[in-house]
């Protein structure tokens, strides 16, 4: 009988775990699931052609190009891709939503198996990870950003197989290109903690194979091993600098593992925070990003939450408690300041999508620098002026939001509508007065400027996005542009900065 209970007793705690990794990875996605970024909806459009049997392609009748940095990730979004594009989106979310809930259960079960860490520091991990709103947010962002964390953390868990762990850090670099040198350290890193001293560059090179052969498509289809967006946006150490500095913070499980006397004590622990050290220098090196909510490290904090676990069972209990109080404090704090406001964004974009689409109708081609939400109110092809899809602007000077686009580039790629972003929305003389609006982003303020374009193209509608007062102007093209005097030319606001 008292082997039953204990054995009973056994099986319920380990339920209670895995309900508690659930529970971790499950509630705060939900309460961001109206988290999205643009980007998310350009992957959509490229899984959409797919499904269709057009190519791997952004415009059904433009030429393949590679406009997506997760190359595997149309793929495994074409068999539900079928269908309008924000539905294919709502598909892409619950499909980030089911892969972070079977990773939030394998990591609760992991944690509760670990012997000699006291139960309220694992807890305490789990906590952190639940307060770090990049995780939940990009769980369910409708991006690939829950696949590679899935990948990383299953890497983490499977420790005690270096194999298992190549493969699966792998995977992750091959969604997330930045993380091939985690991938490498981390693999080698855990080989030799195991062991195997002879064998680990071996391991450290199968990890990096995924991201081999997603390079090695690159440059056979392309013509360039590198993704576009490499090009469309050139690094910038100092942005990636601050953008790092900034990512380390808000995601909150690295600050659970500074503690570089109890990392001695464990050294899959120290392999593993070693990993992450490489993947923020490789961020840095990157340019950082210009999403929200630290994208570029969402997919390696459950790993460092998983680190904490370990470390903990050779930690001193106050120190142990310092950190987790530290991160879960700065976790509420970063909350209770709007730090979860970006769950209206997707119905923000579902709602300028709706008014767009009607306006967008019989045009041929749109130019914006924002393409995703363009590229889901309407099937006309899209001129990404960022150059993110398309080799022609990505191979200009200057940042993904100061191409040197000038005039007669854009006009001879005959765009029917351009789109122009407002951040603070229109001046005070409304959508006529559109040449002298605060244009925040340098390759905006310069068209609006140009006395070509202002002949060429006339306000048609303001489109707003949200309820504080941005949206976007757009511009239709002239019929006849000639018979139009040009307007004034508006003062310079700035340069050309990224």
């Amino acid at each position: 009988m008292d082997v039953l209970f204990g054995s009973m007793q056994r099986v319920g705690l380990r339920a209670s775990w895995l309900i508690a990794g659930l529970a971790v990875a499950l509630v705060p996605a939900l309460w961001m699931w109206g988290f999205t970024v643009d980007d998310a909806l350009i992957s959509v459009r490229y899984a959409r052609h797919v499904a269709a049997g057009l190519g791997w392609r952004f415009d059904a009748r433009g030429p393949s190009t590679d406009g997506v940095t997760p190359l595997p990730w149309p793929l495994i979004l074409a068999p539900f891709a079928g269908t309008n594009a924000l539905t294919v989106l709502l598909r892409a979310k619950v499909l980030g939503l089911l892969v972070w809930g079977a990773t939030g259960c394998a990591l609760g079960c992991a944690t509760g198996r670990v012997v000699g860490a006291p139960v309220w520091a694992r807890a305490g991990a789990l906590l952190t990870l639940g307060l770090s709103v990049p995780v939940a947010a990009y769980a369910v962002s409708g991006m690939e950003t829950s696949v590679a964390m899935a990948f990383a953390t299953s890497a983490v868990l499977a420790t005690r197989r270096p194999m298992a762990v190549a493969t699966f850090a792998g995977l992750a670099a091959a969604f997330r290109p930045e993380m091939a040198p985690w991938a490498a350290v981390l693999t080698f890193g855990v080989a030799i903690c195991r062991g195997h001293r002879a064998r680990a560059a071996g391991f450290a090179m199968l990890a990096l194979a995924p991201f081999v052969v997603c390079a090695v498509v690159r440059f056979v289809a392309w013509g360039n091993p590198a993704p576009l967006a490499l090009l469309a946006k050139p690094s910038d150490v100092q942005h990636g600098l601050a953008y790092a500095g900034a990512a380390v913070v808000v995601s909150l499980t690295p600050v659970l593992v500074v503690a570089p006397l109890s990392l001695r004590r464990a050294p899959v622990a120290f392999a593993i925070v070693v990993a992450g050290l490489v993947h923020v220098a490789a961020v840095v090196v990157a340019g950082g990003d210009w999403m929200p909510y630290a994208r570029l490290l969402a997919p390696i904090a459950p790993s460092l939450a998983w680190a904490a676990v370990l470390l903990a069972r050779g930690a001193h209990p106050v120190a142990s408690v310092a950190r987790v109080a530290a991160a879960a404090t700065l976790g509420v704090l970063l909350v209770l300041r709007g730090g979860t406001q970006g769950r209206e964004v997707g119905a923000d974009r579902a709602a300028l999508v709706a008014l767009a689409a009607p306006r967008l109708q019989g045009c041929r081609r749109v130019a914006s620098l924002d393409v995703g939400w363009v590229s889901a109110a309407t099937d006309a092809d899209v001129l990404d002026l960022a150059g993110t899809t398309d080799p022609r602007v990505a191979a200009l000077p200057g940042g993904h939001t100061s191409k040197r686009v000038d005039a007669t580039f854009l006009l001879d790629l005959a765009p029917d509508a351009l789109l122009l972003y407002l951040p603070a929305g229109l001046p005070d003389g409304g959508l006529p007065d559109w040449t002298s609006a605060t244009y925040s982003r340098v390759l905006e303020f310069r068209l609006s400027s140009d006395e070509t374009v202002q002949r060429h193209f006339a306000p048609e509608a303001w489109l707003p996005l949200g309820a504080k007062g941005a949206g976007y102007v757009l511009l239709l093209r002239r019929p006849d542009a000639s018979t139009f005097e040009s307007r004034p030319r508006a003062p310079d606001r700035g340069g050309d900065t990224r």
